[in-house]
């Protein structure tokens, strides 16, 4: 693994080294636009509005429209120039309860490692964390762009994990939030208890991308020449809820037939795993 940013963290007078390293990856499949004849691979070109001549990379710069029609450019020197506190540091300036943070001001985990002298100010930092519930809320550049940041533990781990300043946060505040639909006692009775009986551990590598997982066996397919194997079709849209007690009721039963099949299949594969692991003990023997 790659680090894509080396510096330190930084708060009070303490000074961590570290690298960071990628927490996260975004499986997808990538397309090509080809010509339907031939499927010659189509090129983009880059031209100029003014003629519609193309550039060359080397006369191509950066610039930005700050009035209609009038443009300031800038050179890689130019960016150079813009150094900012936080460039290669990650400056820890408050520490804040992780529970006071709305969620969807995050959105994307990095790996802190500690770098040679920086493993006891790291290990203390993660378990003053890990301890207090808090987060080290931060600012640092990565990539010339600035970002707002937290420092959180995780597992054996410190991440760097991104954060949306409040500018880039969007409120609903045009969105239908049903607060006007009054709820009984006994809708939220069964809609808790229903909660209860789905509830179970988390397990990440449960939750798989079927429409990915879907599209690549297509490929396959047409690749092999084959037919594209049929297909149940979707099931259809439930209509308006009428009832939402008998509703309730039918997802609680079906709910616990679930559970209950789980727990059975989880029982029969570790009964299964145990008497294949007292086989290979008695060949052994």
């Amino acid at each position: 693994m790659r680090a894509i940013w080396k510096g330190s963290i930084n708060f009070g007078l303490v000074y961590i080294p570290v690298s960071v390293y990628p927490a996260t990856k975004e499986e997808k499949i990538s397309f090509r636009q080809l010509r339907a004849t031939d499927l010659s691979p189509i090129r983009y070109k880059k031209v100029a509005e003014a003629d519609q001549k193309e550039v060359p990379a080397d006369q191509i710069v950066k610039g930005f429209e700050y009035e209609k029609g009038k443009w300031v450019t800038l050179s890689d020197e130019d960016f150079e120039k813009v150094q900012i506190e936080s460039t290669h540091s990650v400056e820890i300036t408050d520490f804040v309860e992780q529970a006071q943070i709305n969620p969807k001001f995050f959105y994307k985990p990095y790996f802190l490692e500690p770098q040679k002298g920086g493993e006891k100010a790291y290990a203390l930092l993660h378990k003053a964390l890990s301890t207090s519930g808090r987060v080290g809320v931060a600012k640092v550049a990565i990539q010339k762009r600035e970002y707002l940041a937290a420092v959180k533990p995780d597992g054996l781990f410190l991440i760097l994990e991104l954060m949306h300043f409040a500018q880039e946060v969007l409120e609903p505040a045009s969105l239908n939030s049903a607060e006007d639909k009054t709820v009984s006692p006994q809708e939220l009775k069964m809609a808790t208890a229903l909660i209860d009986a789905m509830t179970t551990e988390w397990e990440p590598t449960k939750y798989k991308d079927q429409y990915q997982t879907a599209l690549m066996q297509l490929i396959e397919e047409k690749a092999q020449k084959r037919a594209p194997a049929a297909k149940p079709p979707a099931p259809r849209v439930q209509p308006n809820v009428i009832d939402m007690v008998a509703v309730l009721q039918q997802s609680l039963q079906r709910a616990s037939h679930q559970k209950k099949s789980s727990a059975s299949r989880s029982a029969a594969t570790k009964s299964t795993a145990a008497l294949v692991k007292r086989k290979r003990r008695s060949v052994a023997a």
